[in-house]
């Protein structure tokens, strides 16, 4: 068998190093995956920061020292990423997870403290040379951002991406969709990912006013190139769905081999893991083709 699902690793490889970090990324490249996938949002001074949530997350990063003394906003965890500018969003500790017995990734992630929260632009300088290596970036917007925030926040995320030629490589990915006419306008050849799940499909401000009823079909008519629900939504009919209607599916974010063989089976674009080692595995078994290991010239803790 010769078929190619591409491997996601989730937040660079979140099961396994801190999410959303250099040593996530360069680890992600040494097992060997299609694509890495991380989040994105923007400091106070403008610049785009690697972050899951619009506020700084207890749960993945820890607070060490104010950027200055007497500085009014220490501490900064639990203050809106927006508000922060980058000098102070870079003192965070982004290697170490919060003690929460009903977080899984704590007992599985390797620990690095220290790890420092990532700019775009240092991702790009990590992930540029691993040639096929594929940029997954997603916006973290909310209905709540006025729309020309949206736009802004799209055109900073790909000048970004374009000062480093990667472009080709990129897909944008949002559950916000007004990014999707933002992307199309601003650079139409860039991959556009329309992501889905339940809360977002009780809502059409999250799909740009757009029908939740038929969210392949609305995705599409958004100007999405890609259709990327959640596993748990995922069946049989909304993959025939968006099939028929062109769009190849990615499915997120998928953990255990069980699953994995399903949706291989299945016949998905793309699956996005936080265990890419576990999805090598499975898909060696099924017969599929692996993408290479690469290995960053300086790795960051691999």
């Amino acid at each position: 068998m010769d078929r190619r699902v591409e491997i996601q690793g989730h937040r660079g490889a979140r099961g396994l190093r801190p999410e959303n970090t250099l040593p996530a990324f360069a680890h992600a490249l040494a097992l060997g995956v299609d694509a890495v996938e991380f989040d994105v949002g923007f400091s106070a001074d403008g610049v785009v920061v690697l972050h899951h949530d619009q506020t700084v997350s207890a749960l993945t990063t820890r607070d060490t020292f104010p950027a200055f003394p007497g500085d009014p906003q220490f501490p900064y965890v639990g203050r809106p990423v927006r508000a922060l500018r980058l000098a102070q969003l870079k003192t965070l500790d982004s290697g170490v997870r919060a003690e929460d017995p009903s977080d899984p990734y704590r007992r599985t992630s390797l620990a690095l403290p220290g790890t420092p929260l990532a700019t775009l632009d240092e991702a790009c300088a990590l992930l540029g040379p691993a040639e096929g290596v594929r940029l997954c970036v997603e916006l973290k917007t909310d209905p709540s951002w006025p729309d020309a925030e949206v736009g802004h926040f799209v055109s900073e995320v790909l000048t970004v991406l374009a000062a480093h030629g990667l472009l080709h490589r990129t897909r944008l990915l949002g559950f916000d969709w007004r990014f999707l006419k933002h992307t199309r306008r601003l650079e139409p050849s860039v991959a556009r990912v329309a992501l889905a799940e339940p809360p977002t499909l009780t809502d059409s401000s999250w799909l740009a006013g757009a029908d939740p009823r038929d969210p392949a079909l609305s995705a599409l008519s958004e100007g999405a190139t890609i259709f990327s629900p959640q596993y748990t939504m995922l069946d049989d009919a909304l993959f025939a769905r968006a099939s028929g209607l062109g769009l190849p599916v990615t499915v997120w974010t998928v953990n255990t081999a069980e699953a994995m063989a399903r949706y291989l089976d299945m016949g998905v674009a793309a699956i996005v893991t936080d265990y890419p080692d576990l999805l090598r595995v499975v898909m060696a078994a099924h017969g599929h083709v692996l993408p290479s290991p690469f290995r960053p010239l300086e790795p960051a803790a691999v």
